[in-house]
């Protein structure tokens, strides 16, 4: 499985600055997908997002991005904007002329990117050049560059975290059909493995220790946030089966079951955490198989996330 390109006529690609741990994560739907969103943290930064709405004119939207940069990084979107146009991409409202639908959504990473450096205009245009339907590359790239995870006592005693992509296929009547999810992992709390409820990454005890401290217990027992308190986790789910926008929209809310199952805890005051759902394919399923199958590519989306995110800055990952 490729991650979110295993899903017909989605397109992804990063840019990266290595060196300042920031980016963004551009995923192309040339031919247009219809798509929902669920917003469910307190803390979101995004841009062109009531395109998503069912009551908004437009049907279909060409691109989503996900940037580090904080409110900086709604800057790329604009790249991808530029990029399209030169496709001759968009919506049409004239004889000749269109415009691009791109909605955006970023996270905090400033606490852990090169001080002045955000994802620019250019790097969004970059990102978009280099989508391709190869496999999603995870780990510290893209969006996810200077994500972390567990920041209850501070960045000190957190840990890396970065891009996960999983895929689902349906089986039995829904054979062929396929749900796969993009995660840019930011979170507040901890990652725990929805098979075993084991946490696997998030605050630790000490800053030289890897044993996790269990932030859900910690805040029962009455600790305060420490250091930042911008956060998010952000997810895309799209799938080969024909949806509307009101049916992407329950899929988004749907997926946020896996969401659930591995930030510990998810949708906090201090994140800004969403789902968007999306349709480019013409097969047909139940929207609840597909919810189903779209909590389990979410949840281990963001398992990869974590899994996949060497040590950077000198806060420790799991692949380091």
């Amino acid at each position: 499985m490729k991650g979110l390109t295993d899903i017909e006529g989605v397109l992804v690609g990063h840019a990266t600055h290595p060196e300042a741990l920031t980016g963004c994560t551009v995923m192309l739907f040339e031919q247009g997908a219809a798509a929902g969103v669920d917003v469910r943290g307190s803390a979101t930064g995004a841009e062109e997002m009531d395109l998503l709405s069912p009551l908004h004119l437009t049907e279909r939207i060409h691109a989503l991005v996900f940037s580090g940069g904080s409110a900086y990084g709604l800057e790329t979107a604009s790249g991808v904007r530029r990029f399209l146009e030169k496709k001759g991409v968009g919506f049409a409202t004239g004889p000749g002329l269109i415009v691009p639908l791109v909605p955006c959504a970023i996270l905090y990473d400033l606490g852990v990117a090169r001080r002045g450096v955000r994802p620019t205009r250019e790097m969004g245009e970059a990102a978009a050049a280099a989508a391709s339907d190869a496999p999603v590359r995870e780990g510290g790239v893209g969006a996810g560059a200077g994500a972390t995870v567990g920041k209850l006592f501070g960045l000190a005693r957190a840990m890396k975290s970065g891009i996960g992509s999983f895929t689902v296929a349906l089986e039995g009547p829904y054979a062929g059909v396929r749900v796969s999810a993009l995660a840019a992992v930011n979170a507040f709390g901890d990652i725990r493995d929805p098979a075993s409820g084991r946490l696997v990454a998030g605050a630790r005890v000490s800053e030289s220790s890897l044993d996790l401290a269990d932030s859900a217990r910690h805040l029962k027992a009455g600790a305060r946030a420490g250091g930042i308190g911008e956060n998010t986790t952000l997810v895309a789910v799209a799938t080969n089966a024909q949806l509307t926008k009101v049916q992407a929209t329950k899929l988004a809310q749907l997926a946020q079951a896996g969401v659930a199952r591995t930030l510990s805890p998810p949708w906090t005051i201090y994140d800004g955490d969403l789902v968007v759902a999306l349709s480019t394919g013409a097969k047909r399923a139940d929207i609840t198989a597909l919810g189903v199958a779209a909590a389990e590519a979410a949840a281990q989306a963001i398992l990869r996330a974590v899994q996949l995110a060497p040590p950077a800055a000198g806060i420790p990952g799991l692949a380091g």
